[in-house]
């Protein structure tokens, strides 16, 4: 550790704080390698268990001996090998299950501390990570999950994202951070990686500089979901490519020595960025990085929320990659090691994870799309989903959170079968599930949203959701608007059978939910429920 810790005077730091100045997170990988493995889950002090995250780990629910483990996947890009690796571990360890989740990564249920020693080994053999992917601290980095092989790319990002990786990971200068820091680097039109809602976010851009013209990156600071949503800042300065990992650096300073550390709850970079305002943190920035052009020309078109179904043409000629659906980002062990054998004989040995809890199998001779999409693991795992299978993203809800309130899988899996049952929609709507404020399911972003709830009944409290609706990260992006409704859990799929059969029999041709919205209005809504 090279820095002070200036903060370390203030008599008012949360409980967390004083934690992490006793010892830093990264410390509790030797502890757990060395005495909690050897000596069990009882082992472990409370101060510990709170550390755990910084080894990408949380405990699970019901707090009986069990962790969801994550792996960083960054940019969603792994290798046919790594992917058997992740597998194995599913299987040895995961009760046959893997687990996509909202930023590309993997995670794991029913780890047990005996078993971290050989897992750890195992993912550092094949060059991956779980460290960092939990904790205060730079977490996964999320990209263009097609860089390399997309069209509609400026740049391949693969190696930026590595570098920016490999420069934070085990950095005990920046692992004490307030609260975690998510990172977002894509050079796709479609934005690709979700800039609005990150930390810090690099997105395509181009400017004339010394009468060239130069492919580079507009910068966003203070994005970030939760329960107090914002959407980021664009910064005015243009940065080119050899210049990320100065900028990354630089904010992620700022953010260590100047953010927030009394309340968790304002702890996150989004919360000094809305008090300093997009010019004041620009200016502190370039004194970390020295002078830096103004914007260039924003190369974002759109948004494709992170979906690629299908079969589509590679920037290589005569290959192809196939986007399949992994229903609520659930895999099993065997679907996905057939999945990486599939990518060895047909493909170019890379498996994809994407933001929407999906997979793609990348470099494909087109010729051999059509006997290799008659493959039984095409038929679980579908190019051409349903649109409510497809388009359903869900949190790990309260069977393994200890924060959630509501369970959320099991329950938008029922939804999905009644939804597909009744409705035959022509055009995409994506429904998110989230067990609590904290938003992990990203309800804020979703065409329509229902976050975990309770209503009080004579006896007790049943289960239950608020609905929200309109979200979006299009032009700019729009935060979901609350629908001011709570529905009981086991009534939910009536309340959307209604709000999307108004949908379907009220849009214009070609007419998007987001666009039907915000042409009839929220309160149009509520009188068709």
């Amino acid at each position: 550790m090279s820095y002070e810790a200036i903060w370390a005077k203030n008599q008012r730091l949360n409980d967390v704080e004083i934690i992490k100045l006793e010892k830093d997170g990264l410390d509790v990988i030797e502890t757990i390698i060395d005495k909690y493995s050897k000596e069990g889950y009882d082992s472990i002090t409370p101060k510990d268990m709170n550390r755990f995250k910084w080894a990408g780990v949380y405990e699970q629910k019901p707090r009986e001996g069990y962790f969801m483990m994550r792996v960083r996947i960054n940019s969603g890009i792994m290798t046919s090998e790594q992917a058997k690796v992740l597998a194995g571990i599913a299987k040895d360890y995961g009760r046959g299950i893997a687990n996509v989740s909202t930023r590309g990564a993997i995670q794991f249920h029913w780890v047990q501390v005996e078993a971290l020693p050989s897992i750890y080994e195992r993912l550092e053999a094949c060059g991956l990570s779980p460290f960092e992917a939990c904790g205060d601290c730079p977490r996964t980095i999320v990209g263009n999950p097609l860089a390399g092989i997309d069209k509609d790319e400026l740049m391949d990002t693969t190696e930026l994202v590595e570098q920016v990786n490999n420069f934070f990971l085990l950095n005990k200068d920046f692992s004490n951070l307030p609260r975690k820091f998510k990172i977002s680097i894509s050079a796709s039109i479609h934005n690709a990686a979700h800039a609005q809602i990150n930390d810090l976010a690099f997105t395509p851009a181009t400017k004339k500089l010394d009468n060239q013209d130069v492919i580079g990156f507009h910068v966003w600071v203070g994005g970030g979901l939760s329960a107090s949503p914002h959407l980021a800042q664009k910064l005015d300065i243009f940065v080119k490519p050899e210049d990320v990992l100065k900028v990354a650096e630089g904010v992620c300073t700022i953010f260590r020595d100047y953010g927030y550390r009394e309340k968790r709850t304002r702890a996150r970079l989004k919360f000094l960025v809305a008090d300093w305002g997009a010019e004041k943190f620009k200016n502190k920035l370039l004194e970390f990085t020295g002078d830096m052009p103004s914007s260039g020309d924003d190369k974002l078109i759109s948004w494709n929320a992170s979906y690629y179904f299908g079969v589509h043409s590679q920037n290589e000629d005569g290959k192809s990659y196939i986007g399949v659906s992994l229903p609520l980002g659930e895999i099993t062990c065997d679907q996905l090691l057939e999945l990486a054998h599939i990518s060895e004989k047909y493909g170019d040995r890379k498996i994809r994870t994407t933001l929407s809890q999906n997979l793609i199998i990348t470099g494909i001779s087109d010729e051999e799309i059509p006997s290799l999409l008659k493959k039984d693991v095409f038929k679980q795992l579908s190019p051409n989903p349903s649109i409510f299978t497809g388009y359903t993203v869900s949190c790990t809800g309260k069977e393994f959170c200890n924060l959630a309130i509501v369970e959320t899988k099991k329950r938008a899996k029922e939804v999905i079968k009644y939804l597909d049952s009744k409705i035959k929609l022509d055009t995409p709507l994506r429904i998110h599930f989230t067990g609590c404020p904290n938003s992990c399911g990203q309800k804020h972003i979703a065409d329509i949203s229902l976050q975990g709830a309770l209503i009080k009944t004579e006896d007790s409290c049943e289960e239950a959701f608020t609905i929200w609706l309109g979200g979006t990260l299009n032009n700019g992006g729009q935060f979901a608007e609350n629908l001011n409704y709570r529905v009981k859990s086991t009534e939910v799929h009536i309340v959307l059978e209604k709000i999307i059969t108004f949908f379907e029999k009220s849009k214009l041709e070609n007419e998007t939910f987001n666009e039907f919205i915000a042409r009839v209005g929220i309160s149009k809504i509520t009188e068709n429920i």
